[in-house]
């Protein structure tokens, strides 16, 4: 991997448009089955960790993210005012308070973020106590995302993950008692041996505790975890794909029913309250930006940054992170996006979301080929066009995006 050293203030900037901030935090008490994100349990690396990222807050507000392609064509500074904030990892609610303190503390001086910014922070149920949610209240988080998996004791302690099913709904109230009016929850399906009662009890669950967002991800077997070890040593068995497909047009059947709005792929939001709060509801602002492209600058080991025209990573080393940022240089590789992966990336963000392809943002040439590769899909009610400008999947096709997406890539 190269690493680039910021050593001169280039002019080359973004347009003047809102931006979003990511901050990555890789700590973990231990670590979940099927986890393939960049993440450690080295807890005693944090404060270490956290000094790094403010400083490479200092560093990026005065240059920005360095492209690899030259030295005269950088990713300039972020001079854009942030419309929104997430902690991710790994486990943001592993820091302590004086840490999560620091951190919100560097982020108003270096970046100019919007009054109405929306500011969201990862977390475990187990993490959110009296103290975690005293410490919220000083913070400007306002949006919460919690991974509750399941509401399945015996499927949480199959997960590795360390809390119980009961300590969710306990979270939810402490989070509600210090004025956090948007939670997420994360759930599981398609757990080896999973029945559609047992995935209607852990539908039911979430209903009940009427949370703002739901996100769903079937268990999936990545290659590097130890759940993948597991499904080739035979211990378990994947779940039958056509199961599956029921679990997963059960929970939007009954979402949609509660007043969620299935908004993309994975994730729901309650949509009674939308055009009271904004456009995009209970939607998160966040993650819609990177669907839909807006620039976003990411700060931490691993962290990814994209200025419309290049894409950026750091690397996904603490130590290695933590030693570069100390001597002023940020580690980092990178790609600029040329024409042909820019309209492979649109297909495949868009077309996860309800708002489709707006097939007027592409060129007459990627307009022809994505029309003449969606024509099957039309023809077997896979896509469907509402308007001349609009190209989305149905219902039926939701289950089979990669298989559409794929196809309509050049």
């Amino acid at each position: 991997m190269r690493l680039f050293c910021i050593i001169e203030n280039y002019s080359v900037s973004l347009q003047h448009i809102m931006a979003g901030l990511y901050i990555h935090i890789p700590f973990c008490a231990s670590r979940c089955v099927y986890c393939g994100f960049f993440s450690t349990t080295h807890l005693d690396k944090r404060q270490a960790y956290v000094e790094a990222l403010c400083r490479e807050m200092q560093l990026r507000s005065l240059v920005g993210p360095i492209s690899p392609i030259s030295p005269i064509s950088p990713m300039g500074p972020i001079t854009s005012q942030i419309d929104t904030v997430y902690l991710g990892g790994g486990t943001p609610s592993q820091l302590s308070a004086e840490q999560l303190q620091q951190l919100f503390l560097y982020i108003s001086n270096v970046y100019d973020v919007s009054p109405k910014a929306e500011v969201t922070i990862e977390c475990n149920p187990d993490d959110v106590s009296t103290p975690f949610v005293a410490t919220l209240s000083r913070l400007p988080v306002n949006r919460v995302s919690m991974g509750a998996q399941s509401f399945n004791d015996e499927r949480l302690h199959f997960l590795r993950r360390r809390h119980r099913a009961a300590q969710v709904g306990e979270a939810v109230q402490l989070l509600r008692s210090a004025g956090i009016s948007n939670i997420s929850i994360d759930l599981m399906y398609g757990f080896p041996d999973e029945t559609m009662d047992e995935w209607n009890a852990d539908i039911d669950a979430s209903l009940a505790l009427e949370v703002e967002h739901l996100s769903a991800y079937a268990l999936s077997y990545e290659e590097g975890t130890s759940l993948y070890t597991m499904l080739q040593q035979g211990k378990v068995k994947e779940l039958d794909e056509e199961l599956q497909r029921e679990m997963y047009y059960t929970l939007k059947d009954r979402l949609e029913a509660s007043g969620y709005e299935h908004y993309e792929l994975s994730n729901f939001a309650r949509k009674e309250e939308r055009e009271k709060r904004n456009e995009e509801g209970f939607r998160s602002r966040h993650n819609s930006s990177y669907w839909n492209h807006t620039p976003y600058i990411g700060i931490g080991a691993g962290a990814h940054s994209f200025d419309g025209r290049h894409r950026q990573w750091n690397v996904a080393d603490i130590d290695q992170y933590v030693k570069a940022i100390g001597e002023g240089r940020v580690p980092a590789d990178g790609e600029e996006i040329d024409d042909l992966t820019r309209y492979n990336e649109t297909v495949m963000t868009a077309l996860r979301t309800v708002d489709g392809i707006q097939l007027d943002k592409l060129s007459s040439v990627e307009r022809a080929h994505c029309l003449a590769q969606a024509k099957k899909f039309l023809d077997c009610d896979w896509l469907c066009r509402p308007d001349d400008h609009t190209l989305r999947l149905t219902r039926d096709g939701l289950f089979v995006s990669d298989t559409v997406i794929t196809a309509l890539m050049l």
